[in-house]
């Protein structure tokens, strides 16, 4: 059995001889042997022995080390079955009730059974979601969570490693705090394979999502493991940490830890990466965490260095987040004394217009603030925004005009854009803000007209 020239049919004949009336050692030596070759026997042979194996590993009028050493014998075999394929089998014997035998005959067993159980559920839950609904609503997570919490061997990974895909579960997760489980998620971020610790890391992000959840999360140390996962895990584990430490920085008491714990340079290297999904974490990430000015000095320095080492799409991506940033009060010096806005103007004069509207978007955020009208001044980025009033990029005009409107109603900038002043895209700009502004004032004239009663009283208010 297990040569290239094996008649497959056959040695299943034998098989279930063996089984179905062989002697008791006969038994344990034929699932044994199916066991080993399951690796090159066909499919639909393998699937032919599922219902062998689920009633051997259900039955309970076995006596004594017999129906231990048998049904080791098929938890073993059936945990290299699911195995093959790529788990093509794992659904087939998740729903020939055999998980329902695993998870019935962890009290009773000794050690040796324990481990071979473990990790035959660990392979069954691994493939297919509905595995996991099955050991998830017949008590598998309790299981698990008992175990955790007594066990120090070399089986702790593995019940980790159903702790995380059993944790992608919303049913799991809703009662995974009352359990205590919580803190295994957390430590399952830092131990198993790496494709185990991903799935925790995304339950950890999709728990952290509410107040409470996301408190016993960095109380428990979650960011230091997410930070560590983030920084050794390959592109596609890194977008994942990324995002659910985002999700954990989202709150101002956390926001310190994780810059401290060392989350600005990882971001700014999912920033510069190839894929548009990092870069949309990393600028909703810097806008969180830019809210202290230490840490906006930190991003700074970072996008800064990508704005003169980076791609067109690095570029850009780094301008957007200065866009952001400049709206904040305390990043506006930040901005300013980083050197950011000599290089700016100067990718203004480039030829990629997403880079352009990008960086003029920022430039139009900096004109606001006086000081920095007289650095883009210094720095040349007026003549340059008078010539992008012509050109073909509505928003790059747009921008250009917010800019330029701002320098005219500053008195000591006033001269410099004299001869924009006639250019439709200049007017047109002007009368959009007067009346942006206009409804602005109105509306902060009927607040201010509105008293506290009025509010208390007023039940569609309140």
């Amino acid at each position: 059995m297990g040569n290239p020239d094996t008649n497959w049919e056959e040695a299943f004949n034998r098989f279930e001889q063996a089984v179905v009336s062989g002697s008791e050692a006969l038994q344990v030596k034929a699932i044994t042997k199916l066991a080993r070759v399951s690796k090159f026997a066909p499919q639909d042979i393998l699937a032919a022995t599922i219902p062998i194996l689920a009633r051997l590993l259900g039955e309970n009028n076995f006596s004594g080390n017999l129906t231990r050493s048998i049904q080791q014998a098929a938890a073993y075999c059936l945990k290299q079955i699911a195995s093959q394929a790529d788990g093509a089998l794992a659904t087939e014997i998740g729903q020939s009730g055999v998980i329902n035998s695993v998870l019935r005959l962890f009290p009773q067993s000794d050690d040796s059974l324990r481990t071979i159980l473990v990790k035959c559920l660990r392979v069954f839950v691994t493939f297919g979601n509905e595995n996991r609904v099955i050991v998830a609503r017949n008590g598998g997570l309790e299981i698990v969570i008992d175990l955790l919490n007594s066990c120090n061997d070399g089986t702790r990974r593995y019940l980790l490693e159903i702790l995380s895909a059993l944790a992608l579960l919303r049913e799991v997760r809703r009662i995974l705090i009352c359990l205590g489980g919580l803190r295994y998620l957390v430590e399952a971020v830092s131990f198993g394979s790496m494709v185990s610790r991903e799935r925790a890391c995304q339950a950890i992000g999709l728990l952290a999502v509410t107040g409470r959840a996301r408190r016993l999360l960095v109380e428990l140390g979650v960011i230091p493991g997410l930070v560590e996962l983030f920084h050794i895990g390959d592109w596609t584990t890194k977008l994942v940490a990324g995002n659910t430490l985002g999700v954990v920085a989202a709150h101002v008491e956390y926001i310190t830890p994780v810059a401290e714990a060392g989350a600005i340079p990882l971001y700014a290297e999912l920033l510069q990466g190839p894929d548009s999904t990092g870069k949309e974490i990393s600028e909703d990430v810097f806008c969180i965490l830019a809210v202290s000015e230490a840490n906006a000095n930190a991003i700074a320095e970072h996008l800064v260095r990508i704005l003169r080492e980076g791609d067109n799409e690095a570029n850009a991506a780094a301008a957007d987040v200065l866009w952001d940033l400049a709206g904040y009060k305390h990043s506006v010096p930040v901005i300013r004394n980083s050197g950011a806005i000599p290089i700016l103007v100067n990718l203004l004069r480039g030829e990629n217009d997403e880079v352009r509207e990008k960086v003029s978007g920022a430039i139009a955020q900096l004109s606001y603030n006086e000081a920095d009208r007289v650095a883009l001044a210094d720095a040349g980025a007026v003549p340059i925004m008078i010539e992008l009033l012509h050109d073909e990029s509505e928003e790059l005009r747009d921008n250009a005009a917010e800019s330029l409107i701002n320098f005219s109603e500053d008195p000591l900038q006033h001269e410099r854009i004299s001869e924009a002043i006639g250019i439709p895209s200049f007017q047109s700009m002007q009368s959009r803000l007067t009346r942006i502004r206009a409804s602005d004032d109105l509306m902060a004239r009927s607040m201010r007209r509105m008293s506290i009663e009025q509010l208390t009283w007023d039940p569609d208010l309140v």
